[in-house]
């Protein structure tokens, strides 16, 4: 909620005072107001106040009273409470709409059962009323954070409806909204694209998942907005939201989970001195190997994290300016499935002896399996990011102007014999640029026009290259408008872009069939993408309960260096790729449906969506030109080779979510989440047509009964959730790419309680148990399910975590 975003008190007595006039020069007006119970009347001391426009928010004082000066313009004003409905009321702020420079507002919280999806979103460049979006978009909050058990930031993600992730244990995970991957779907950090090779199937996004305040899923092509990569949609992660003037807040958060001791810590604290903002933060995470109960301890899945960011800026009535600047530092291992005939994994060792070093495998012990330093072969990631983000009034609108500069350093160690050797190592260096202006609001338009784009350069500083050096250029413009009319909201606009590839093909020597060697002279490639992308949507406000939404929507993505480029073996997929410099870009056009029905006690959200894809991309074995598979061998490993192409194709299904809360139990949340997904070639490659990484259909079904009293308003919860997964049935089996997975449930039991001291809270605990009842399973979309097979059991490889105990602590830090 936002009250755990460290906005401040207000309890100053100039409430009793007169109000604060516009000053003409600055254009200042006040808003005030009080916040209290719907039904009883009480005063909500400690709510929430935020314009999310602006990052500027209040809490009320023990009268349920707060003040706020804004400059002249229109805002969405947000009031939250915990246990409570949030409301949301749009105001305009001019000589004309206000008496005496002030403006007062009110607001009735509800003491409602169910989640009020009337919140505010900002994917939209400008704050929205989520009911006045024409797109189907999920809010994750810190708390629904705080009650999850997940190993990574992805994992909690996961739970959304129509968002499902693609890992290679527990350390990688990335996000497939509705059925599309890698770099199809956008990730945003605080209002930066991230960049860090989202190509790569063993590559995860580089974020700190303790600093994380809120997160956005946008699931619909979104190329108007954020041009390409966006073809799928959008996930908007916020971290750092400023505190209120003459607040210092913080928190200490501590979580250990059971099944691969897993020990994280944080510590956040954050200030606002007379407009000048500040905060630093620090993360570390240690895990050893996880366990299930088919491998015991899977070798080298142990990973280690430490992350740090700060920053400072100035807020002011003209807007604001805030610099921030982070670094991401993980150590993983690459988890290869090998084990000896008896079943055991098994570790490399280098042994010298009088005619040289020889390389054996051995069985991992125990005290390689408690180990949090990770074996050869691992990866080491350093993701550092520096960002200018500013908010200006300029005239009668407003100027958003975001300038980032991020280094990616992925580094993989593989050589037993050599273990300093960089194996391979990606820098990746990239500039991104966002220029927006919001037009005034007039006559309920909503206009916004902006350009954005970006510089981009990488540098294979290993001993080998699986992609070439390359360098980027993105620059897009576009306009965005709302418009409302009556119960009706318009949306839509246009967007058009170019982007230069220039890179250099690997050459050297290249391997081929017949196991020899031939030279290839490399051959240089520039290459231009540009396309058009819109989209119109359009909502329909039925009534206070029902809300219907239509939206249209032209994305698309141009091919990654990978796609185009490659020329190496990837040894966790056994298979050896060739890069296509003919590809052309991924179009893709969504039609979705949805209808959100509300009350008291009930809500539904329904979508339906049909998405059709042309030019879409894949990896296709290449035959031999003596026949059969071409193989190639290197360091004596043989691999099959792959080639990228692309074809039509077409995803098409559906998500729902109902929750009830049975009357006169309003503590009682009944939920259930259901999520399909159908992605179908329009032409079998090698007898399929089904497309990969689709994941199967999910049902999750929760009951929890949340608890308390008055003082603590329900504050206290016990869960228990069933996650359902389907057999898939579907998979891609063309060259043996992926095989059908059985389906499973898995039963997880969590509880969580609010302590207070002296009337104020103290800390907040959770507990959670996932797959209670230690399932072994694989999941359609986890890599290591394609790795050796175990040979005493027959079983192929890997399997996922197994039951697993989180404990969560979190103590609020106040400095008032």
């Amino acid at each position: 909620m936002i009250s755990a975003l460290g906005l401040s008190t207000f309890s100053n007595p100039i409430l009793a005072q007169k109000p604060i006039l516009k000053q003409s020069n600055l254009a200042k007006y006040t808003i005030k107001g009080t916040i209290t119970d719907e039904l009883t009347g009480q005063k909500l001391q400690g709510a929430s106040i935020y314009i999310s426009e602006i990052k500027k928010g209040i809490i009320s004082n023990a009268q349920g009273q707060f003040q706020i000066q804004l400059s002249a313009g229109n805002y969405i004003v947000e009031a939250s409470y915990l246990g409570y409905s949030i409301s949301t009321k749009h105001i305009q702020l001019n000589d004309t709409t206000t008496k005496n420079g002030v403006t007062e507002i009110n607001f009735a919280l509800n003491h409602s059962a169910v989640e009020n999806p009337n919140v505010t979103v900002t994917s939209f460049l400008r704050a929205t009323s989520s009911r006045k979006t024409p797109t189907p978009i999920n809010i994750i909050k810190k708390e629904d954070l705080l009650r999850g058990s997940g190993t990574n930031l992805i994992d909690a993600l996961s739970q959304t409806p129509g968002v499902t992730q693609l890992t290679t244990g527990p350390a990688i995970s990335k996000p497939i909204i509705r059925g599309l991957g890698y770099n199809r779907v956008m990730v945003l950090n605080d209002g930066v694209k991230q960049e860090g090779q989202q190509w790569g199937d063993e590559h995860g996004i580089e974020i700190d998942e303790y600093n994380v305040t809120r997160i956005e899923v946008l699931k619909v092509p979104a190329s108007i907005i954020y041009g390409s990569e966006a073809l799928s949609g959008v996930i908007n992660i916020v971290s750092n939201v400023p505190v209120a003037e003459g607040a210092v807040r913080g928190n200490v958060f501590s979580n250990y989970q059971s099944n691969n001791n897993l020990q994280g810590y944080h510590f956040d604290i954050a200030g606002n001195k007379k407009g000048f903002v500040w905060g630093i933060n620090g993360s570390s995470k240690t895990a050893s190997d996880y366990q299930n109960k088919y491998d015991g301890y899977v070798f080298n899945s142990k990973f280690k994290e430490l992350d740090a960011s700060a920053y400072a800026g100035i807020e002011r009535d003209w807007g604001y300016t805030h610099f921030f600047v982070s670094q991401f530092n993980q150590k993983l291992g690459m988890i290869e499935g090998v084990r000896n005939m008896a079943g055991n994994f098994t570790k490399q060792l280098a042994i010298n002896s009088l005619t040289g070093t020889l390389v054996a495998a051995i069985p991992a012990t125990d005290a390689d399996f408690s180990s949090t330093n990770p074996n050869i072969p691992f990866q080491h990631i350093i993701h550092t990011k520096y960002t200018l983000d500013n908010n200006i009034k300029w005239g009668e609108g407003r100027l958003k102007a975001n300038i980032a500069y991020q280094r990616n350093e992925r580094m993989e160690y593989g050589n037993i014999v050599e273990p300093a050797e960089k194996s391979l190592y990606f820098d990746l260096g990239t500039l991104n640029y966002s220029f927006q202006y919001l037009l005034p609001e007039k006559n309920n338009w909503k206009h916004t026009i902006g350009v954005n784009g970006m510089q981009q350069q990488n540098k294979n500083k290993g001993v080998e290259a699986l992609i070439p050096e390359y360098t980027t250029t993105e620059l897009g413009m576009f306009f965005y408008t709302q418009k409302k009319i009556s119960d009706f909201t318009f949306s839509g606009g246009a967007r058009i872009d170019k982007k230069g590839v220039e890179f250099n093909e690997l050459s050297s020597n290249t391997p081929n069939y017949l196991n020899s060697k031939i030279y290839i002279q490399p051959q240089q490639h520039q290459k231009d993408f540009g396309d058009i992308a819109g989209s119109f949507g359009m909502t329909y406000e039925a009534s206070k309960e029902w809300v219907f939404k239509l939206n249209i929507a032209r994305g698309y993505r141009a091919p990654n260096m990978s796609e185009l480029g490659s020329n190496g073996a990837h040894e966790g997929t056994n298979r050896y790729e060739y890069g296509n410099p003919n590809l052309v870009s991924e179009k893709s056009l969504q039609f979705d449906l949805g209808a959100e029905w509300s009350n008291e006690h009930v809500s539904f959200t329904g979508n339906v969506f049909y998405n059709m894809v042309t030019g879409y991309i894949y990896y296709q074995k290449l035959n031999s030109v003596l026949g059969g598979d071409s193989i190639l061998t290197k360091n004596d490993q043989k691999f099959y080779a792959f080639a990228y192409k692309q074809q039509n194709a077409n995803l098409y299904g559906a998500e729902c979510n109902l929750d009830f809360h049975p009357h006169p139990l309003d503590g009682l949340h009944i939920e259930n989440t259901l999520s399909y997904v159908r992605g179908t070639f329009n032409n079998s490659v090698d007898y399929s047509n089904n497309l990969p990484s689709i994941p199967p259909f999910r049902w999750l079904s929760e009951i929890k009964y949340e608890f308390g009293n008055a003082t603590n308003n329900k504050n206290n919860y016990v869960s228990v959730q069933l996650d359902n997964i389907s057999t898939q049935n579907n998979p891609f089996t063309g060259y043996n790419t992926e095989t059908a997975t059985p389906g499973y449930t898995l039963i997880n039991v969590g509880m969580g309680t609010h302590i207070k001291h002296n009337g104020k809270q103290f800390c907040t605990l959770t507990l959670v148990a996932q797959n209670l009842t230690d399932i072994a399973y694989q999941n359609h979309l986890s890599r290591l399910k394609y790795t050796d097979e175990n040979l005493a059991t027959g079983r192929m490889g890997v399997y996922n975590m197994g039951r697993n105990f989180s404990v969560k602590l979190n103590l609020p830090l106040v400095f008032d």
